[in-house]
């Protein structure tokens, strides 16, 4: 019996973490200007080595243009995004879609609710751009809502934009 109530509690808790993946869209009543500010200062604080938005380097020194990104492994990886994120044009959910990502600007997804952080971030999203982003993105956009901690492995992160890239135009 304890076993089982182990295992209902670490599924209740799996639940919660899938539902808190992603955050930042439209739903619901906006933050707090307090809110905002305290959650932004945080994320500032979590991330103090924020690079340019022309910087493409990565925390682990690995470099886009030495990755081979395989589609089919990039639309597996693509489903730890689908909590929040899909590729269609113009649906957004608790994430904007990522429809038409690569090469374009952040935070200009019509009719999503971003931060300020993001839309006044200056990223265009290039592949490289996208390759230091997913590495870790509150080190690329301090303030972002985005509770998604990022891929470690480069080749997940290359995988990942090859796949986002069969949905760019």
């Amino acid at each position: 019996m304890r076993k089982m109530h182990n295992l209902l509690g670490a599924v209740a808790a799996m639940g919660l973490v899938a539902t808190a993946a992603c955050s930042g869209g439209s739903e619901g009543p906006p933050p707090s200007a307090d809110s905002e500010e305290a959650d932004a200062a945080a994320e500032e604080a979590e991330a103090p080595d924020a690079p340019t938005p022309d910087s493409t380097d990565t925390l682990d020194g690995t470099v886009f243009a030495d990755f081979t990104g395989d589609t089919t492994a990039g639309e597996a990886v693509f489903a730890q995004c689908r909590t929040c994120h899909v590729v269609d044009p113009g649906v957004n959910r608790t994430g904007p879609s990522l429809h038409n990502i690569v090469g374009r600007e952040a935070g200009q997804v019509e009719g999503f609710n971003y931060t300020d952080a993001n839309a006044n971030s200056g990223i265009t999203w290039t592949p490289e751009k996208l390759f230091q982003y997913l590495e870790n993105p509150h080190r690329v956009i301090p303030g972002t809502r985005m509770a998604f901690a990022g891929l470690s492995e480069a080749q997940d992160r290359a995988d990942l934009i090859a796949f986002l890239q069969t949905h760019s135009e």
